[in-house]
């Protein structure tokens, strides 16, 4: 892994379209600009639809862009990846399940010119351990670690992950998250698109979320979570669809949820919908917490959206 100084990742005004049956042209990324220094961990999010896959897509230089420009480290992907700058983990594919683990990475580490030690890879993955064990017999989360193994041969600059901990049961995540934490604090860069919001707030550094092909947030989970209107209150209540009903008639009451005998509130203004909670609904054991990462994503994503992107 270089120490190079330029931008890791370096996108202007990226357009990708596509011709369909249905229209003579879809956008499906619209004029992004997004700048990623070297050691930074950056969490993609955006719902489905949103250009993610497109973008990432442009990246690695599986295709290439409308308008606009990528620059990985200051070149062009395919040359970055011909270089082995830039690796990525897959969600999906890419493994033959007759060859053991270890064969497996021995077999991607002759394709390269130079690369790293396959027992280092395997330690880094955590993986030595299974390494005579033929892929059909790893379970998901051993096949993802093998994706990442295999992402490690080139030691690139850029690592970019795709769903990189589906399959990882909690202790894997948290070990698989501690070794992207100190390939970061080495230069390395880590870019990853996720569906669990929960792993972006703990483990991201910056988050920049997509809705219709556009970039519509970008920060530190702080400043994402900022960007969150309201409070979330919730409060233990005896008759629970009562109280539900009189609080949504609450016009401060954004969105109201129920689990048991314990109500959530979303609210605009948290002591209004607090004083109705206790004072004329008899609720206890209140509290009142600021928005959460799930509540900002789903308001700052639902701005309307380009339903072309994917």
């Amino acid at each position: 892994m270089s120490t190079a100084t330029t931008a890791a990742l370096e996108l202007r005004d990226l357009t990708k379209t596509f011709s369909t049956r249905e229209r003579d042209s879809v956008r499906a990324v619209d004029g992004i600009d997004l700048l990623v220094q070297p050691g930074e961990i950056v969490a993609l999010l955006g719902p489905n639809g949103a250009g993610k896959t497109t973008t990432l897509d442009m990246v690695l230089g599986l295709t290439e862009p409308t308008g606009g420009s990528v620059r990985v480290h200051g070149q062009a992907p395919r040359r970055a990846i011909a270089d082995g700058r830039v690796s990525a983990v897959l969600q999906t594919g890419g493994l033959l399940r007759d060859l053991t683990v270890a064969e497996t990475v021995r077999m991607i580490a002759s394709t390269y010119a130079t690369h790293r030690g396959v027992q280092g890879v395997l330690a880094q993955a955590d993986l030595a351990t299974v390494a005579d064990r033929r892929v059909a017999k790893c379970s998901g989360g051993e096949q993802q670690r093998l994706r990442y193994a295999l992402a490690l041969l080139p030691d690139p600059d850029l690592i970019v992950l795709d769903e990189p901990t589906a399959g990882m049961d909690v202790t894997s995540r948290r070990s698989f998250w501690s070794t992207m934490r100190a390939d970061a604090d080495a230069g390395r860069t880590v870019v990853f698109a996720t569906h669990y919001l929960e792993e972006a707030d703990a483990f991201a550094q910056r988050i920049v979320m997509m809705a219709g092909g556009r970039v519509v947030a970008d920060g530190t989970t702080h400043d994402i979570r900022a960007q969150a209107s309201g409070r979330v209150v919730s409060a233990t209540c005896d008759d629970p669809v009562t109280t539900a009903r009189r609080v949504r008639a609450h016009p401060a009451a954004l969105d109201v949820g129920l689990e048991g005998d314990r109500i959530t509130v979303h609210s605009s203004d948290s002591d209004s919908v607090a004083r109705l909670l206790l004072t004329e609904l008899d609720a206890r054991d209140l509290e009142i917490s600021s928005g959460s990462l799930e509540s900002a994503f789903l308001q700052i994503t639902a701005a309307p959206e380009q339903e072309d992107g994917r």
